[in-house]
């Protein structure tokens, strides 16, 4: 059976839905409350919260992944399975840097095929002794999702690999995308059975599960969420070409926090948010923050570490000094460079056979001495890429040690098979060197390892010298996450085969002082960075980011995978048309203030000409002797003055209010009597150099203003040049009587003490003075001068120019930030409520002004 929110938020039109088969017996949810929760209904797509508070306020975190740290085995006897902790899995040691007190609850899949006669039994058992959820995908949804769309998609356009042919990288399988979707959902589901909304932490890992974020916030709109990217995040030029890029970005924001191994990775994370989405991102105090639809969206940057007592116990163990004392031997008289790889495309290991052969050749001095021990983890994807880049490691192997070779000693020494964490360490306590030439990789933890194990642990009986001084090193890629914080590294491009064969001439060469410094460097760091330290750190940006949850208004608006959920403060509510009719019939003096673009006039209109029907109502609110009507607007007086000359009792405010007239037959006024332009000589030539170097780029000349335009120039660097200018103007503008803003795409200078707050004031003051104080006031703006207008109201009332009794009707348009009390969605529910408002009054007159428009 399948749900039809399922096929709601999918809108699959292809009809390829997953058979989920039949209908399985659900786990119990865990409470933290006596009672009982009834069945869940997959076809409820609303916010989902408890409505009784927990008797027991205990935190909890809930760790989703595409694996559970768990190891499965059949029993001998083939009855029943056996189940033990995988020590090796991250997630397992991420409780280390939770709270003491907090409980940890493991969903994810197994890594093997659990006979659907047997779901229901292993699912309690891995839940009564592990705390672990599993989730299990029929085979069908398992091949397209993580064979498929993972595998063959999402990970090699993530390490930099585009499909430019059908035969290599393979073209988008729409299928396989309602595939990983299908996985995701179910994912959710077994979330769900367990998850108490009110007082869980949910954190979601890796690119297995990008778009789960959705399909929970889409059942608890305060749910606190994390997500954490363990790949690399390409840049936007590669991640824009996937077929379903909106769909993945937008899932994302949904989690509260998104976490990033490096900066480069956040940075081209962000910069596709801004070029597809429009969101800019802002730092505060040190914490990066996307405002979406009222909530922040924190992103996270801390690469992961090692677990320090997992590594050190593994030094201490027997089996261990045995093989390091048996290496030792075996190479005895050899300088030893280790490579750790995964066996995949990207971890460049043949580049790293190929710069052996170059060092070689170009120092005759380490033939016969230098050796590279290669250990390939077995692979865990497949394909022909693979099996090539496999075929192609055997054959290097075979030419070098054919070349180089002699009666015992052999160059490259090639191991490819698992290799148990203990006879890693070995291998690592006797290497020199360690290399690492993945040409992508999302962190790569192998240097780490390798530095710990070079320390060693302190003890008589350690094998590695410990009474002497310890020292390593290092040559890694540029391009994996763990480079940035190797400092004491030497850093290669590893498509530069020569380069990366004299960084290992220089690594193996080094004086055994220097090394000695590089590796107390390293070893600080790392024992320092732990996964511990890693997870505490994600963990308390969470919850800072969480804290506002449950003080704000939220509710999910959207369809399929644009679902969002809007967080507005709880006073912050949509204009009831109903009330402000109300609230305008028994007002006696009234004040209307509408901006223009945005409010009357929509933003993507390209005739800014106002319509007949707005020139009806305005002319209708403009004839009742009760309104004062202005439209204040950042536009020119002579656009405005053709545009509402059939209205002639409307004010207006041109230009922010630089200038000011209150009616057709009266002359403009100007905000100050006396200002020098001189200025404009300044900020012109200024203006004029940006705009030839920023293609897309204008400058607008107002009569009292300079505004230049970014919108069609490109999104990052018209944004780039906008701060730069705007740094620029300040400078040269300092002692100049004018102010430089940004605003939505435009740098604005601008006379001093020009606003639109001041236009408000001045409204509010004329009519107090003249015996006719506002009892109503409808203020409303759709961008940032606006909140001018909203903010000089509260002072106004402050003062006495308006009474503590006015009914004010602060509103802007779009659900934002504001700080207006009351939002309406567009200009079409903003012409709506002023048509309701001209109804009431509806004088005579109305007739007659709209026989005058044009």
């Amino acid at each position: 059976m399948i749900s039809r929110s399922y096929t709601n938020l999918l809108d699959l039109a292809s009809g390829n839905f997953p058979v989920m088969g039949r209908e399985k017996k659900r786990l119990p949810r865990v409470m933290t409350v006596a009672g009982v929760i009834s069945e869940l209904d997959d076809d409820q797509a609303t916010s989902v919260t408890s409505d009784i508070p927990s008797s027991i306020a205990v935190d909890r975190v809930i760790i989703v992944a595409n694996q559970l740290p768990v190891k499965a085995k059949r029993r001998p006897n083939n009855k029943g399975w056996s189940f033990s902790w995988d020590e090796d899995s991250l997630l397992l040691h991420i409780k280390d840097g939770l709270p003491d007190d907090m409980e940890v609850i493991y969903v994810g899949s197994l890594r093997v095929e659990v006979d659907s006669s047997e779901q229901d039994d292993v699912s309690q058992l891995l839940l009564d002794r592990f705390k672990c959820v599993p989730a299990f995908l029929p085979p069908d949804i398992l091949t397209r999702y993580y064979h498929g769309f993972c595998k063959q998609h999402l990970w090699p356009l993530f390490h930099y690999m585009l499909p430019f042919s059908a035969s290599h990288g393979g073209r988008f399988d729409r299928s396989l995308w309602e595939g990983y979707v299908a996985a995701n959902k179910i994912f959710s589901q077994k979330v769900i059975e367990v998850i108490n909304p009110d007082d869980d932490y949910v954190w979601i890992h890796d690119y297995h599960l990008m778009v789960l974020p959705t399909f929970l916030r889409r059942r608890f709109n305060r749910l606190r969420m994390g997500f954490f990217l363990h790949s690399p995040f390409p840049s936007s030029e590669i991640y824009r070409t996937l077929p379903v890029r909106e769909e993945i970005l937008r899932a994302l924001l949904n989690a509260d926090l998104i976490g990033f191994h490096t900066f480069d990775y956040a940075r081209h994370f962000l910069s596709c948010c801004s070029r597809m989405l429009g969101l800019e991102y802002q730092s505060k105090r040190g914490y990066i923050g996307l405002e979406y639809y009222g909530r922040t969206v924190g992103i996270k940057i801390m690469p992961v570490g090692i677990h320090m007592g997992q590594i050190e116990s593994v030094l201490g163990l027997a089996d261990k000094d045995w093989r390091v004392g048996e290496l030792k031997q075996q190479f005895e008289g050899k300088t030893l460079l280790l490579g750790v790889d995964d066996m995949d495309i990207f971890k460049g290991v043949n580049l790293k056979l190929l710069a052996m052969e170059q060092l070689l050749k170009q120092h005759p001095k380490w033939q016969g001495r230098a050796v590279l021990v290669q250990i390939a983890n077995p692979a865990r994807g497949r394909g022909k890429d693979l099996e090539e880049i496999q075929s192609e490691i055997q054959a290097s192997c075979k030419r070098i040690n054919e070349s180089f070779g002699q009666p015992g000693y052999e160059p490259i020494v090639f191991i490819d098979r698992p290799v148990s964490l203990s006879e890693r360490a070995a291998y690592y306590s006797v290497a020199e060197c360690v290399v690492v030439t993945a040409v992508r990789d999302g962190m790569n933890l192998t240097p780490y390892e390798y530095i710990v194990c070079r320390q060693g642990i302190p003890g008589p009986d350690y094998s590695l010298d410990s009474s002497g001084p310890k020292k390593s090193m290092l040559v890694v890629s540029e391009f994996i996450g763990c480079s940035p914080s190797l400092s004491g590294a030497i850093r290669v491009n590893p498509w530069n085969v020569e380069a990366t064969a004299e960084a290992m001439n220089e690594a193996i060469s080094m004086a055994d002082a220097e090394k000695q410094l590089r590796h107390e460097k390293h070893y600080r760091y790392v024992s320092t960075h732990d996964v511990a330290y890693w997870a505490r750190s994600f963990f308390q940006d969470m919850e800072r980011t969480c804290q506002d949850h449950f003080g704000l208004r939220c509710w999910g608006i959207g369809l399929s995978f644009g679902f969002r959920v809007v967080a507005l403060d709880p006073n912050f509510r949509k204009l009831s048309i109903d009330a402000i009719v109300s609230a305008y019939s028994r007002a006696k003096n009234r004040a209307i203030l509408l901006d223009y673009d945005g409010t009357v006039m929509p933003q993507t209109s390209i005739n800014k000409t106002p319509s007949q029907e707005v020139i009806s109502i305005i002319n209708t609110l403009c004839g009742d002797v009760k309104n004062t009507v202005f439209v204040v607007s950042g536009r020119g007086r002579d656009s405005l003055g053709k545009w509402f000359s059939p209205c002639k009792k409307l004010g207006i405010a041109a230009e922010h209010g630089y200038f000011m007239r209150w009616s057709e037959d009266m002359e403009w006024e100007t905000c100050r009597q006396s200002i020098d332009f001189g200025w404009v000589h300044i900020a012109e030539p200024v203006m004029k150099l940006y705009t030839e170097a920023t293609d897309g780029s204008a400058i607008e000349k107002k009569e009292s203003a300079l505004v230049w335009h970014h919108r069609d120039a490109d999104p990052g660097f018209g944004c780039s040049q906008a701060k730069e200018m705007l740094d620029h103007l300040e400078g040269v503008l300092a002692n100049e009587p004018v102010a430089v803003k940004s605003g939505q795409f435009i740098v604005e200078v601008k006379p001093q003490e020009v606003s639109k707050g001041l236009v408000a004031e001045k409204i509010f003051t004329s009519m107090s003075e003249s015996g006719n104080q506002a009892d109503f006031v409808l203020c409303i703006g759709d961008d940032r001068s606006d909140e001018d207008m909203f903010e000089i109201i509260g002072s106004a009332m402050n003062s006495g120019v308006l009474s503590s009794n006015t009914l004010v009707f602060a509103c802007t348009v779009g659900q934002k930030p504001s700080k207006a009390k009351y939002y309406l969605d567009d200009t079409t529910e903003v012409i709506t409520m002023l048509k309701a408002l001209a109804e009431v009054s509806n004088p005579p007159s109305t007739e007659v002004g709209t026989e005058n428009t044009p």
